[in-house]
């Protein structure tokens, strides 16, 4: 008996039908080699997350990146000059602690490509007050500011630049507490110039947009850098330190005998490695406000790959014209601290994941160094500059 074949007749292949198959192919292998190797979540749970968290940690990476490489061929400042012999050996000295920064940003934009001897070649005009060093020399505020408005006084009498926009196109920087205060007899100096500080808080002053948030990096830091620790981190919540504000008294109240948030009012741990190893072992270290603005805690916790959460209100937070910090950080109101567990419970997962991945990414940005590193502290506080390099000219 014969046997009749089923016979189909398949359409004419191409070489351009055969590539598109491939890459199909080869396609759905990649997906799922990475899904296989890569730590799985609750996906119903985390598309959304992942929408909202991830991709850049800047507002805009390719204008960062375009904007800052034509900051470096072009802009210029010129400094004042300051006329102390010892100005050398104080910055050296200063390279260290609290004020760090200051003696950093004096070392760097007196040795760098940015430094300009031609007045007319220069974006804006630097004025070199040292709040740190004036307080090392003289004993009261007073004394401070009389000394730093005198300077400034003197500058506009001897030069022509700063009549020209009413100070506008000129910046200085302190991390010192007394910051505005010490420039106070200078009515514009304050109200024009662009003031680079460590206080951004708007009861000092601060005017978002033109000053800029300089962050407070007290270097050397004692350990090094917290990096792909993940699985150690263990403690949800930490908070060590002084209840000298109203919103660390209600933290202390609320959370300090809590099982899951390590919330303490003591300075017992500040100088040795305990303090350090909390900073390792927490997922989220807790940045509430205090007396002053000035606080080194947000830095330290970016430093030890603790994610922040910055609890307080009205507060300029370092580099926010270029980072996205909803995506390295958890920004909350004082007024969240009675619900604070639950809120870092409910990001505990895959949002605290993605958070810590980009925590990573932006480390470097909160780094000192000398000679200067592309993208370190000094190269984004330069980048903030040149944002505001436009100034109206009166």
């Amino acid at each position: 008996m014969a046997i009749t074949l089923l016979r189909y007749r398949f359409p004419a292949i191409n070489c351009a039908t055969i590539s598109l198959i491939i890459f199909s192919m080869a396609t759905t292998f990649l997906i799922l080699n990475y899904c296989l190797r890569t730590p799985q979540f609750d996906w119903a749970g985390d598309i959304a997350v992942a929408d909202k968290f991830s991709g850049d940690v800047y507002h805009s990476r390719e204008v960062v990146r375009m904007d800052y490489a034509e900051m470096e061929k072009k802009f210029r400042i010129y400094v004042y000059p300051h006329g102390d012999d010892d100005d050398d050996d104080d910055i050296n000295n200063s390279i260290s602690g609290k004020y760090a920064s200051e003696g950093y940003f004096f070392k760097n934009i007196n040795e760098s490509a940015f430094l300009t001897r031609d007045p007319l070649l220069a974006h804006l005009f630097f004025i070199p007050i040292s709040c740190h060093k004036l307080h090392q020399k003289v004993s009261s505020y007073k004394e401070m500011a009389s000394i730093a408005g005198k300077y400034v006084e003197g500058l506009i009498v001897r030069y022509p630049y700063w009549n020209r926009t009413l100070g506008a196109d000129h910046f200085f920087l302190t991390c010192h507490e007394i910051d505005v205060g010490a420039t106070k007899q200078v009515p514009f100096l304050v109200k024009n110039a662009i003031r680079v500080v460590c206080s951004p808080s708007y009861a000092t002053g601060f005017i978002p947009h033109k000053d800029v948030s300089l962050p407070l990096v007290m270097q050397p830091f004692a350990k090094p850098t917290g990096r792909n620790d993940i699985a150690n981190r263990t403690i949800l919540g930490y908070w060590a330190g002084i209840c000298n504000s109203k919103t660390r008294r209600k933290l202390v109240n609320i959370w300090g005998r809590d099982d899951e948030l390590d919330i303490q009012n003591s300075t017992a741990y500040k100088y040795n490695g305990v303090r350090m190893n909390k900073f390792y072992r927490a997922k989220f270290c807790i940045c509430p406000v205090g007396s002053r603005a000035t606080s080194n805690r947000i830095t330290m916790a970016i430093h030890y790959g603790c994610v922040p959460v910055i609890l307080a209100d009205y507060y300029d937070l370092p580099f926010n014209d270029i980072l996205d910090w909803r995506k390295f950080s958890v920004i909350l109101n004082e007024s969240d601290v009675h619900n604070l567990k639950d809120i870092l419970k409910a990001k505990a997962g895959a949002e605290y994941r993605l958070l810590y991945s980009n925590l990573l990414k932006v480390q470097r940005h909160f780094q000192w160094n000398t000679p200067p590193v592309k993208y370190d502290t000094f190269g984004m506080v330069m980048y903030e500059l040149w944002l505001r390099r436009h100034v109206v000219k009166y």
